[in-house]
């Protein structure tokens, strides 16, 4: 007995790790508070890794939620160049609309104004055209008034078309008179006076022979009667262009479907 203790003693001794500046490394201090086990938890028998189909769908979502978010935040260029054209528009048109109402910068010269746009409406156009057909008695005449007869009603319908499809505002408030509800030319685009003018005078300037001052003239006519429009108030710049452009393709029309003299005098015989 005392011999094995006495190697007991000895094989203590000889271990360096019992020595007593070793004995904290292997043993924590008296006291000590237990090491905190970290937050996250080995994964346990009952938990389940997440279906492949969810993350590949998260993935997904986080990829096209910047790309919608991008889109709203920068809209196309196509978008921005045409509500930037039709501020300006707006802006302009109200800056030329000096006879829109009595307030206005040149509400004296109101009057005169609107006389002028009265020269390019549709009633004053077709009764007159109607009662030179009664008084003519050419047979050129009578071709030439029929087929532009044939123009003035095809610009009334087309123009209340295109107005009834918009349904564009004006500029101002301004509500329209009783020869505009005869007409159907209640909204602002496209501008009826406007394109009356300018299928009218290039129908004069192609089928009448008129000197070089009386083209010019009819000319200037067609574009007062446009800025007219404008200035009261009625249209804006771009419904007045457009009406210039849908006029002279409503010329083109007719001049492919123009009746010839004898059609016109069936027409003429039957009425």
């Amino acid at each position: 007995m005392p011999a094995s203790q006495n190697r007991a003693r000895a094989r203590d001794r000889n271990n360096v790790l019992n020595r007593a500046e070793f004995l904290s490394l292997n043993q924590p201090p008296k006291g000590a508070p237990e090491p905190r086990s970290s937050g996250r938890k080995a994964p346990g028998p009952s938990a389940q890794p997440p279906p492949p189909g969810d993350g590949a769908r998260e993935r997904r979502q986080s990829q096209q939620l910047p790309e919608e978010d991008c889109m709203q935040l920068n809209p196309s260029f196509k978008g921005i160049a045409f509500n930037s054209l039709l501020a300006i528009d707006i802006c302009m048109s109200k800056r030329l609309g000096v006879c829109a109402g009595r307030a206005a910068s040149w509400a004296s010269a109101r009057s005169m104004v609107k006389l002028i746009g009265i020269t390019g409406h549709g009633i004053p156009w077709i009764g007159g055209t109607i009662l030179c057909l009664v008084k003519s008695s050419t047979l050129a005449g009578q071709e030439v008034l029929m087929n532009l007869l044939l123009a003035l009603l095809l610009d009334i319908m087309t123009v209340a078309g295109v107005q009834k499809l918009i349904k564009r505002r004006g500029p101002f408030e301004t509500s329209p008179s009783l020869l505009d509800y005869l007409t159907m030319d209640i909204y602002a685009f496209p501008a009826g006076h406007a394109s009356r003018a300018a299928m009218v005078s290039k129908f004069f300037l192609s089928h009448l022979v008129l000197a070089v001052p009386l083209r010019v003239l009819l000319v200037l006519w067609a574009f007062c009667v446009g800025l007219s429009r404008v200035m009261i108030g009625r249209h804006h710049i771009t419904d007045v262009i457009s009406g210039f452009i849908i006029g002279y393709f409503q010329f083109r029309l007719v001049e492919l479907v123009w009746m010839s003299s004898n059609t016109c005098q069936m027409l003429i015989s039957a009425w």
